[in-house]
C-alpha cells in the first residue's frame, strides 16, 4: 500500500468463516512499514466469549454501535446474501459518502443493483473458497491463498485509489483476482458452484439406502452435501433463474448419457471419458493438486 493509503479502516459486518478468513488475510498482507489497518466488526450471533475470542483473529474492535461500525474507509459485508442486501440501507444512513463497500456473497446481480439504486460505491467480491466447517473459529488466512476472488465492478471503482488498494490487499494475501460483471458472474457460478451443490445434495439423497456400502469415490462426489441450507437458502433465492436453467440443461445431458449407456454406445461413452480426463488434468493444474 502507498505511504498515504486510502484504506485505513475496515469494518466487517458478519464474522463467519469467509469474513474472518479475509480479516486474517488482510492483517497479514499489509506492509510491515507504516500504520497498520484498523479493523472492526460486528456479528449478531456472537456471545460474550465470541466477542473476546475474535480479537485473537486480528480484529481490533467488536462494536454494536452503528455509527462507529460504519465509520470506515472500506466496509465488507459478509453476512448471508439477503442480509447483505438489506444492510445497504443502513450503510446509506450511517456511512460517509466516500466509503467503499464490498461483499463476499455468492450472488452479485441483486446486491449490485441495490447499491446502484442507493448511490453507494460498490465492488462485488466473491472468494471462491470454503470448507465444511463454519464459523470464525474455522477461519484461516490460508483458506484464501491461491484461490480466485471474482470482482464485479460496473462503475470503475477498481480504478480509484480504494479499489486499487483492495486489489493490492487481496493479491498480497496470495489471492488471484478476476473481473466480470455481476450478471455474468451469477450465470457462471450457477454452472460451476451452484449446480455442483445441487447435484451433490440430490446424489446422496437418491442413494440414501446404499450409502453404508459406499467407498471414497462416492464420498468425494457427496462432499458438498454437508453444506448448510441456512447458507444456501439466500443463494438459491437470489439466483433461482440461473440455477434452474443449469439443472434443466444438465437433466438433458443425463438423459443423453442414459441413452448411450442403455444402447451400449461405447464410442460416445469413450469420447466423454477422454474429454473428462483432459479437463480433469486442466483442473488439477489450475488448483495445484
Amino acid at each position: 500500500m502507498s505511504e498515504h493509503p486510502a484504506i485505513k479502516t475496515i469494518s466487517f459486518i458478519g464474522l463467519g468463516l469467509i469474513g474472518t478468513s479475509l480479516l486474517r488475510a488482510f492483517r497479514l498482507s499489509q506492509p510491515v512499514a507504516g500504520k497498520p489497518l484498523f479493523m472492526k466488526g460486528y456479528d449478531p450471533s456472537f456471545n460474550e466469549t465470541d466477542k473476546k475470542d475474535i480479537l485473537d483473529c486480528g480484529l481490533d474492535l467488536f462494536t454494536t454501535d452503528k455509527k462507529t461500525l460504519y465509520d470506515a474507509d472500506l466496509i465488507v459485508l459478509s453476512a448471508p446474501v439477503e442480509a447483505n442486501i438489506a444492510l445497504l440501507a443502513e450503510i446509506r444512513e450511517y456511512a460517509g459518502s466516500s466509503v467503499l463497500v464490498t461483499d463476499v456473497s455468492s450472488t452479485k446481480a441483486l446486491i449490485a443493483e441495490k447499491a446502484r439504486e442507493l448511490g453507494i460505491p460498490f465492488i462485488g467480491m466473491h472468494p471462491m473458497a470454503g470448507r465444511e466447517q463454519q464459523g470464525f473459529r474455522a477461519a484461516h488466512e490460508e483458506l484464501l491463498r491461491e484461490k480466485t476472488v471474482i470482482l464485479c465492478d460496473n462503475a470503475s471503482h477498481l480504478e480509484e485509489p480504494k479499489g486499487k488498494e483492495l486489489v493490492e490487499l487481496l493479491e498480497s494475501a496470495g489471492c488471484r483476482t478476476m473481473l466480470m460483471d455481476p450478471e455474468n458472474h451469477d450465470r457462471i457460478v450457477a454452472n460451476i458452484s451452484h449446480l455442483p451443490q445441487m447435484l451433490s445434495t440430490l446424489l446422496i439423497n437418491y442413494c440414501e439406502e446404499n450409502i453404508t456400502a459406499s467407498g471414497p469415490g462416492f464420498a468425494t462426489l457427496a462432499r458438498l452435501s454437508g453444506s448448510s441450507w441456512s447458507i444456501w437458502h439466500d443463494i438459491v433465492l437470489t439466483n433461482s433463474g440461473n440455477i434452474a436453467l443449469e439443472l434443466e440443461q444438465f437433466a438433458g445431458e443425463l438423459l443423453t448419457l442414459a441413452s448411450d449407456v442403455k444402447n451400449e454406445n461405447v464410442e460416445n461413452l469413450a469420447s466423454r471419458f477422454s474429454k473428462a480426463n483432459r479437463l480433469y488434468q486442466t483442473l488439477k493444474k489450475l488448483h495445484n493438486t
